[in-house]
């Protein structure tokens, strides 16, 4: 017979207050300084760092690897500080070391201080950014007013690309490298850390909130529901989903600008084409926020993956001409950051808000693990295949496992929840 796997109910979620709605539009605020400053401004200043510390691209490349990695073993004990003490001082100390942490990067003199350097905002990032962001506002929340929520802050943050990158340039080229990087100090400093400081707290001090159950969950309460999910079958299911389209993601955002230049299009075209993905993401998670309402998230996620699939699939056949490759990039593009709100949206709905952030961060790891190590693996395939071919289809087949995967989660049965008795 099969076993059911039961798991302390909620406290009373924080529910709709004004002051969540304040805490919604300062996350998408430092969620775009944030990710503009310790993740967009790499890539555009990778070749003039390269220069001047005497180090091959590749080596430079690899510290914002390692940068990520950190930040995936990182993911798990910050979940379990915000379940325990909430965001408000984790995410403020953590903007004001990432701050420091700029201004150090900004005075690196060999390869071995940028690594030791992207390390430490690796570790900052994973304290400041998404995952903790979303675990705050889903504490204040109700389930029909999430969606709405984490919507806003990743359509405002999905445009940090669009800000830090030119940005980032034009400081550059007018002051340097090094010091377009203490201006981004000083800008992630003067906007995160009072932000986060005086705008970030728990619903339970809040005036609005009832009193009914002032005290937090019990640590064995959060134990039993965090040790439910490990038991269950679709926690793993949904793990290996997103490990599969997240290495799919990350290697097509790598790859795509190169396989496009080798069917024949101009450099120029191959970098504006991929950079059709930042805009699509939102495009998603538009798509996602509005089907919701008539299906479920699985099926409607599941179709995306789908998508991905056979644009991927498609590509040999259509990406030589220029209608066919903006046709293709956007049938994968709208998968492109879909994840971001379908995970909270699925683990809050199965496992509740008790635990959430500790669950979410034991999720996060792998599929940022993934994500990191993803397109060198891809670039060893390229090697090893002298072509994109199997790449492709290796791309193709995640995607489709990972359509596979939401279909089969949605089969399972959910723990169900109890009442502790006193």
């Amino acid at each position: 017979m099969p076993t059911t796997t039961r798991v302390p109910a909620d406290p009373t979620v924080g529910g709709h207050h004004g002051h969540g709605w304040r805490i919604v539009a300062a996350f998408a605020i430092t969620s775009t300084v944030g990710y503009g400053t310790l993740y967009y401004a790499y890539p555009v200043l990778l070749r003039p760092m390269a220069a001047t510390l005497g180090a091959s691209t590749t080596a430079v490349t690899g510290a914002l690897t390692v940068s990520v990695l950190a930040g995936a073993l990182m993911a798990i004990p910050v979940g379990r500080w915000l379940d325990h003490r909430g965001g408000r001082a984790l995410m403020t100390i953590g903007s004001i070391a990432a701050t420091a942490l700029l201004v150090a990067w900004s005075q690196v003199q060999t390869i071995g201080q940028l690594y030791a350097v992207m390390i430490g905002i690796g570790v900052t990032g994973a304290m400041v950014l998404y995952e903790p962001a979303f675990a705050v506002i889903i504490a204040w929340f109700t389930p029909d007013r999430r969606a709405t929520a984490l919507l806003a802050v990743t359509i405002v943050a999905g445009f940090a690309s669009t800000i830090f990158m030119p940005l980032t340039g034009l400081l550059a080229a007018h002051l340097g490298w090094r010091d377009a990087l203490l201006v981004l100090a000083v800008i992630h400093g003067l906007v995160t850390v009072p932000l986060h400081a005086f705008t970030i707290r728990r619903p339970g001090s809040t005036a609005t909130t009832a009193p009914s159950d002032p005290a937090p969950p019990a640590d064995a309460q959060r134990r039993a529901i965090v040790k439910a999910a490990m038991r269950d079958a679709r926690f793993w299911v949904l793990s290996a989903t997103f490990i599969a389209q997240g290495a799919a993601t990350s290697t097509m955002t790598v790859h795509l600008v190169g396989y496009l230049i080798s069917r024949g299009h101009p450099a120029t075209f191959a970098a504006t084409a991929t950079g059709l993905l930042g805009v699509l993401s939102v495009t998603g998670r538009l798509v996602l926020t509005a089907a919701r309402r008539h299906l479920r998230v699985t099926t409607i996620v599941a179709v995306v993956f789908a998508t991905q699939a056979a644009a991927v699939l498609t590509m040999p056949l259509l990406a030589d001409t220029r209608a066919g490759a903006v046709i293709t990039v956007v049938g994968f593009g709208l998968g492109f950051g879909i994840t971001s709100l379908a995970t909270p949206a699925l683990l809050a709905d199965r496992y509740g808000t008790t635990a959430y952030a500790t669950i979410a961060g034991r999720l996060a790891a792998p599929v940022t693990i993934a994500k990191a190590t993803a397109p060198l693996a891809a670039a060893v395939l390229l090697h090893t295949a002298g072509g994109y071919t199997l790449l492709l289809t290796a791309v193709a087949t995640c995607c489709a496992l990972a359509a596979i995967g939401m279909t089969t989660r949605a089969r399972t049965p959910a723990p169900q929840p109890f009442t502790a008795q006193t």
